[in-house]
C-alpha cells in the first residue's frame, strides 16, 4: 500500500506540467504588450519628448523583465518539480538550466520583482504630477518591502547554507 501511495504522489508532479504549458502561452501577453508599446513609441517618436521616450523605454524594459520572470519560473519550476529538460547538448542551452535550485529560484524571482517594482517606481516619479503623494508613498513603501524581502531571503539562504556546511 505504501509503495502505491508513494507512486501516486510521485506521479502527481505531472499535474504541474499543464500549468507550465499555460505559462508558455501566457508569454504571449507580455509579447503582445511589448509589440504594442514599441509600435506606439515608434509612431509617436517624431513628436515625443525625451521624457515620453524614456517612459516608453521603461515600459519595454518592464515587459521584458516580466517575460524573463515567467520564463524563469517555467524552466526552473519544471526542472525542480516535474522533470529534467533534456537539452544538455543543445547549442542554445541556457547556462543556468539545471543548476537553479528552489532557493536560487526564489532569489532570482525576488530580484526580478524588485527590478520590476523599481521600474514602476521610476516611472511614477518621472510622472510625479500624475500621482498623488499617497500613491507615491505607497509605491515607495511597497518597493522597500520587496527590497527588504529580497535581502532577508538571501540572508536566510546564506545562513541555511552555512548551517548545512557546519553540520556536515
Amino acid at each position: 500500500m505504501d509503495r502505491w501511495i508513494e507512486s501516486v504522489l510521485f506521479a502527481s508532479r505531472w499535474l504541474l506540467a499543464p500549468l507550465y504549458l499555460g505559462l508558455v502561452v501566457a508569454l504571449l501577453l507580455p509579447l503582445a504588450g511589448f509589440v504594442h508599446e514599441l509600435w506606439e513609441l515608434i509612431n509617436h517618436l517624431a513628436s515625443a519628448t525625451s521624457h515620453e521616450i524614456i517612459l516608453g523605454l521603461l515600459s519595454l524594459i518592464d515587459l521584458s523583465l516580466i517575460a524573463n520572470l515567467v520564463l524563469m519560473v517555467i524552466f526552473a519550476g519544471y526542472e525542480n518539480f516535474v522533470s529534467k529538460i533534456s537539452v544538455a547538448s543543445h547549442h542554445d542551452r541556457l547556462e543556468w538550466m539545471g543548476e537553479v535550485d528552489f532557493g536560487g529560484l526564489k532569489l532570482r524571482l525576488i530580484a526580478s520583482i524588485v527590478a520590476i517594482s523599481g521600474i514602476q517606481l521610476l516611472r511614477a516619479f518621472m510622472s510625479v504630477g500624475d500621482y498623488s503623494d499617497r500613491d507615491l508613498m505607497w509605491s515607495t513603501v511597497i518597493h522597500v518591502v520587496f527590497v527588504a524581502s529580497g535581502v532577508l531571503l538571501a540572508l536566510m539562504d546564506y545562513l541555511t547554507e552555512k548551517a548545512h556546511k557546519l553540520g556536515h
